[in-house]
């Protein structure tokens, strides 16, 4: 049952709309003027307030002000869209115009009620996320998680530019939009993009627009206006196209021309060692510096301890609700499988083992079989080791040699942290076809 207040100077429409809402299961307090309804208690304690806006002393609408976190709905006998939209401006939950039908004030009343529970709703779980987790989606309790929360907070609310370093799957994307939510381009768009898919001829026109004919076909430059460009990958960009991204944040227009810097904060991303890559002339070293203003160090799942475990539970429900699945648990087995498992493709490897589980799983229980965790792969060279001791083609080279025979064209693309065109293409680049199975 709801309380909720009629504040009316007409004692006939008063107590004609006290005995309507009562009716349909409300509790309805009633009061003449703004006066007598703040004499009666406080108006915060009301879960909706229906007030005329023209009343003897304060106006209707002077109670949005003392009660700000109670939706009101205004009456008025002005039936003007004026009228309307002065009253939603002045944060009215909804307005309504005399005279009205009954069964339209008690939908409009329902309506606004159903809105506001579902905002409480949300906001109490918002809290319970946060008050979980410092940082909203970053999962994880382990020293090296709590030292990247930590600093996701202190860099946040800068415009300074961020490099975020650590394996493909570690969740590097989430670290660049906890920072584009916590910071004051929070309202503005969000544009992520993966240098490593899409052609290297089409990256420029891709980021920076591209004149056509007689117009300007505008690039993720312009389309970031205001907010975050997350560059993925920043390793894979081209030459040119690194040159271009300098003049950019040197202050040169993203559209070729001389002029301001746009107003957008770009966050970088990669797997690589940007150093290793400037030794070896494969990235300027300008912009690495640029960047690299501040450096977040993504830790790998492996080295997280028992975070593996918070984030394969979280993970779990997630998932089962998504698909429409009742309650799930992870045998004792499976957990310990999780826990010893090195995880060489990180958080993204779980999230889709456990999908996988879900998936097949046709009692309540998940066992390992379910996950289909090959230990196997534990002890192999990863992505991440080779590239720490290899150029950027030998790395690419032993790698694919390495691991082709074991693994599909899309696993390796996703190990090596690119596009399956990418793959090909490099493949191509560095004469290492696809070896035929043979028959």
């Amino acid at each position: 049952m709801h309380h909720l207040l009629i504040i009316e100077d007409e004692p006939v429409i008063r107590g004609a709309l006290r005995r309507l809402l009562e009716r349909h299961g409300h509790q309805v307090s009633e009061a003449e003027s703004i006066e007598a309804a703040q004499a009666m208690g406080r108006l915060g304690d009301y879960k909706l307030i229906i007030t005329d806006l023209r009343l003897p002393g304060q106006p209707g609408n002077a109670v949005l002000k003392m009660a700000p976190d109670v939706p009101v709905i205004i009456m008025t006998s002005y039936a003007s869209v004026t009228s309307a939209v002065e009253a939603m401006k002045s944060g009215a939950a909804d307005y309504i115009a005399k005279p009205f039908d009954h069964d339209e004030l008690v939908m409009l009343v329902d309506k606004v009620l159903r809105e506001k529970q579902k905002e409480r709703r949300a906001a109490a779980l918002q809290t319970d996320v946060d008050q979980a987790y410092p940082v909203a989606g970053m999962i994880g309790r382990s020293a090296a998680m709590s030292e990247v929360c930590n600093r996701i907070h202190k860099v946040a609310p800068t415009e300074a530019t961020a490099l975020i370093i650590g394996e493909s799957g570690t969740g590097k994307e989430l670290v660049a939009r906890a920072l584009h939510k916590y910071s004051r381009r929070s309202d503005a768009p969000f544009i992520a993009f993966n240098c490593a898919a899409v052609p290297e001829q089409s990256i420029e026109a891709e980021l920076f627009g591209q004149h056509q004919s007689d117009r300007f076909r505008p690039g993720l430059m312009q389309t970031a206006e205001g907010g975050t460009l997350f560059l993925d990958e920043i390793g894979e960009l081209p030459t040119a196209a690194q040159a271009r991204l300098l003049r950019v944040l040197q202050g040169g227009d993203h559209d070729g021309n001389s002029g301001g810097s746009p107003n957008v904060r770009i966050l970088a991303a990669t797997h690589r060692d940007l150093r290793k890559l400037v030794q070896e002339n494969a990235f300027r070293s300008d912009l690495y510096f640029r960047l690299r203003v501040v450096e977040l160090t993504l830790p790998p799942l492996r080295e997280r301890g028992d975070d593996v475990i918070e984030l394969a539970v979280f993970l779990l429900d997630r998932t089962r609700k998504q698909l429409g699945r009742g309650p799930l648990k992870l045998s004792r087995e499976a957990l310990d499988a999780i826990r010893r498992y090195h995880w060489p493709g990180n958080v993204r490897e779980l999230s889709n083992a456990i999908e996988r589980a879900v998936i097949l799983c046709e009692e309540d229980i998940i066992t390992p079989d379910l996950l289909a965790i090959d230990h196997r792969v534990t002890g192999a060279s990863t992505a991440a080791d080779l590239s720490d001791r290899l150029s950027l083609e030998e790395y690419f080279r032993v790698f694919v040699l390495e691991h082709q025979e074991n693994m599909t064209e899309t696993e390796l693309a996703q190990a090596l942290g690119i596009s399956r065109k990418t793959l090909w293409e490099r493949r191509q680049r560095f004469g290492l076809p696809r070896p035929k199975k043979r028959s």
